[in-house]
């Protein structure tokens, strides 16, 4: 890890140049130059979002001189810029490449302010009709206002807005004061503690305002939700969760919660699950309310996203990572402190479980790709930081804390968190600053421990032997390589179960060497089958003993049955011990047959992946009528609600024959769910559009579910769609065009849903043409886009296609452009495994 402190001192060296973006070269000299900031931001908001939006700012800071500009970071043209004062004297406006330039003479040594009057740009101030919202992470703060753009140079800010008086707002402190005159209102903010400049937030527009206590913890909350089911069955869960997680992590921390407020808003199809501004946290509305057709795994995920943000609030905000290279710091924190809080406000849950499905499969996703990525990632420039996120900082890294502490042991590692986060309180600090303290903590080589798991990508595969006399195990050894056939090993700990006609027995394997014998088993009965990774903590490709397939009904423990679906799955892609077939038909038999809601949410998603994405054309009408049969059959037996919705979901995914379209439109005509489903406005929404892309001869049916719609940001997103799902195959190419207009894809989760649409198995025919177009808009997306939108563009373009053709023509992309953007083309590999994987294991003869 010492090479991260040589870059560092290095890069120190060096005088920054003027380039685009926030050089990680620039961000060092600044940091070194740079201190005592602290920013006052007005903000003029017009009702009209077509207009502009006058803004002055203050920034005031110690300088350092060095004989160097001061380079302020905005990335806008220069005719937003209308006047800069420095120490109040006007001065001459220098402007190039995404920054404004004070010169040395313009400054003093020591505390300078420079005013600025501007017009706030657009891209990341994400307006609608009636109400705007700021997302500035990881570097788009520099897209509304001038700054210092790094992480490590935190500040207080000060923010008044002046906006249309029927107007709600909130941002990351208290409201001081508020004048009204002409229809308008003017709103004064408190200062904020120093935080980093991705984190200052402001939301304002109609927004309906709450306020509750909870545990002395005043919480306001602002939303726009019509539904009052929905209203009324979620706020208590909201309120409660959030209190819950404050308290958990008081006490887990040692540390009060650290800031002047803790409020939260609700914005309709936010680009996220939640963005953890410090105390204005904003939520995806959909993740948050609910209503009496939720399942469990709904409730579970809402718990989660609001554990994890509320996690955010110490690490990452009161502690924050120094440059964004260690962005997945604040992100593994918070998924592992938020599994740790879940599994305490939701008694009834199962906490490892809830780990295994919520991490391991997303973490494969990528980690099983040609364009898989180590947890940490080298950063030059802070305009490549959005591609740096994905499932492995989300979900691998919690698997890797997880084994973390097994190895250090529960109470060292959360005393060695402790010690950092008083160490750095309102600070910034690097991983290695993080291990250097935990290895006070452990005698454990926690520096080749990290190598592998946090600088490395990919995963281990591993096989076993073993070895019977006279029905007596005489040897059980487990071996690890590396899937890609290297000699790395990943140090960890899992648990292999020994299965018994009337018992099952675990045994721990302590990977810590390429062969490890399992002496514990020696002279044990020899069992029916084993279970490799039975208590699910283990990382990597796992070996499936054949005789499972037919035992797995023994498997009472519901932690070991997903872990071996997961095995089957992973198998079945890597082309071993199962086929897409073989795996279609168990999952049929077991979905009457598995008793836990969120194995049966695992199961449907891989039964409908296996229809779609691993059955030919031609096979699938035939797979697809006794999926459907199975599907409706074990609805019609199951008595759980949750488990029936789940089915329910599953068969009109899947719905393919004429008695099932006839069955999902009857259902919708007459809204009448089948006995024991609940279906709501959102359910009926989701059966029409997928009965639309099934071209089902029914008029208007799009429209009519239009008209049903009452709450208007619901209405908008429905109306977006509506032209990606029309049977007219012009119309559809006219949707697509349209997408080459930036102002056409302001609405990120708009855009991926109609892609998926767009792109879905029936519509390959005439979609397949799109392929090529939408991997040209790719650099463009990656521009203008939040960090999730490249990501989700591949995905829902290349997910449902199978053929050697599209797998080829993304290889023809790629060899096309030899110097193309690495970060892109990781991404674009990540989402093409799939089409990889199906052509191979379809069409292995082309």
């Amino acid at each position: 890890m010492a090479s991260v402190g040589q870059s560092r001192s290095a890069a120190a060296a060096d005088q920054p140049v003027v380039e685009t973006g926030v050089s990680k070269t620039l961000a060092i000299h600044r940091k070194q130059t740079i201190s005592q900031l602290a920013y006052t931001l007005k903000f003029d908001v017009p009702e009209q979002k077509n207009q502009p939006i006058p803004a002055t700012e203050t920034i005031s800071f110690r300088w350092k001189p060095n004989g160097q500009p001061v380079q302020i970071d905005f990335k806008e043209q220069r005719d937003h810029l209308q006047r800069i004062l420095v120490n109040e004297v006007e001065i001459p406006i220098v402007f190039d490449k995404e920054h404004i330039l004070i010169a040395p003479n313009r400054l003093t040594a020591g505390v300078n302010r420079v005013t600025i009057q501007f017009t706030a740009g657009n891209l990341s101030l994400n307006r609608n009709d009636d109400f705007l919202y700021t997302l500035l992470v990881p570097d788009r703060a520099r897209t509304v206002f001038p700054c210092f753009d790094q992480p490590d140079l935190k500040a207080p800010f000060q923010l008044t807005l002046t906006l249309p008086d029927t107007w709600r707002a909130m941002t990351n402190a208290p409201l001081q004061e508020s004048t009204r005159a002409d229809a308008r209102q003017t709103l004064r903010f408190g200062v904020t503690e120093p935080i980093s400049t991705y984190l200052f937030s402001f939301a304002a527009g109609r927004f309906v305002p709450l306020t509750q206590q909870w545990n002395n913890q005043a919480m306001n909350f602002l939303h726009r939700e019509t539904d009052t089911t929905k209203i009324r069955l979620s706020l208590a869960p909201i309120f409660k969760t959030h209190s819950d997680a404050i308290t958990f992590l008081e006490d887990y921390t040692q540390i009060p919660y650290p800031f002047k407020k803790f409020d939260f808003v609700a914005i309709p199809d936010f680009q996220y699950g939640g963005m953890e501004h410090v105390g204005a946290i904003q939520y995806r509305a959909s993740s948050l309310f609910l209503d009496n057709g939720a399942t469990r795994d709904q409730k579970l995920a809402r718990a989660s996203l609001i554990a994890h943000e509320t996690a955010h609030m110490w690490f990452g905000d009161l502690v924050t990572m120094r440059w964004f290279d260690d962005v997945w710091m604040k992100e593994v924190f918070a998924n592992f402190m938020a599994d740790k809080i879940t599994q305490v406000s939701m008694a009834d849950g199962n906490y490892d479980l809830e780990f295994l499905i919520a991490h391991f499969p997303a973490a494969y996703d990528v980690d099983r790709t040609q364009g898989a990525n180590p947890i940490g990632q080298p950063l030059a420039n802070l305009q490549e930081a959005g591609t740096l996120y994905g499932g492995i900082i989300y979900h691998k890294a919690p698997i890797m804390m997880r084994q973390l502490e097994r190895l250090m042991g529960k109470e060292a590692l959360r005393n060695g968190l402790r010690d950092y986060l008083k160490k750095y309180a309102y600070g910034n600090a690097s991983w290695p600053d993080l291990i250097a303290i935990l290895d006070s903590y452990t005698p454990a080589d926690l520096q080749r421990w990290n190598r592998v798991w946090v600088n490395e990508t990919g995963r281990p595969r591993f096989t076993y032997e073993l070895k019977t006399d006279q029905a007596k195990i005489s040897q059980l050894t487990v071996a690890q390589t590396s899937e890609d056939g290297s000699t790395r090993q990943w140090p960890q700990f899992f648990e292999v179960a020994l299965v018994y006609p009337d018992r099952v027995e675990e045994l721990t394997v302590n990977m810590n060497q390429p062969t490890v014998a399992l002496t514990q088993a020696i002279g044990k009965a020899e069992p029916l089958f084993m279970v490799f990774n039975s208590s699910g903590q283990g990382y990597g490709i796992f070996p499936v003993d054949e005789r499972m397939l037919s035992g797995l009904d023994q498997l009472k423990n519901p932690v070991m049955r997903a872990s071996a679906y997961i095995s089957l799955y992973e198998n079945m892609l890597a082309g071993k011990s199962v086929t897409p077939a073989q795996l279609a038909t168990l999952y049929q038999r077991q979905l009457s047959r598995e008793p836990e809601e969120l194995n049966l949410r695992l199961l449907t998603n891989q039964l409908s992946s296996l229809v779609w994405d691993f059955t030919r054309p031609d096979d699938r009408p035939t797979l697809a009528a006794s999926a459907e049969q199975a599907l409706w059959q074990a609805l019609e037996q199951e008595t759980q609600a949750g488990k029936k919705k789940l089915l329910f979901r599953c068969y009109q995914s899947i719905a393919l024959s004429t008695e099932a379209r006839d069955r999902l439109y009857a259902i919708w005509k007459d809204q009448k769910a089948p006995a024991g489903v609940t279906l709501t406005e959102d359910d009926y929404t989701s059966l029409a559009l997928a009965l639309a892309v099934r071209d089902y001869p029914a008029d208007r049916l799009l429209q009519q579910q239009l008209s049903r719609i009452k709450n208007p940001d619901r209405r908008k997103r429905l109306q977006f769609l509506m032209p990606a799902l029309s049977p007219n195959v012009v119309e559809r190419n006219a949707f697509f065009e349209s997408l080459n207009d930036v102002s056409n894809r302001e609405r990120e989760s708009y855009v991926t849903t109609a892609l998926g649409y767009l792109h879905h198995p029936l519509r390959a025919a005439t979609s397949v043409s799109y392929v090529k177009p939408s991997l040209e808009l790719l650099e463009d997306i990656q521009r203008t886009g939040d960090i999730f939108f490249p990501e989700s563009w591949l995905r829902s373009t290349l997910g449902s296609y199978q053929t050697p053709e599209v797998a080829n023509l993304v290889r023809t992309f790629l060899a096309e452009r030899p110097t193309y953007n690495p970060r892109l083309k990781a991404k674009l590999l990540q989402a093409a495994d799939g089409p990889f994987r199906a052509a191979k294991l379809l069409y292995p003869d082309r």
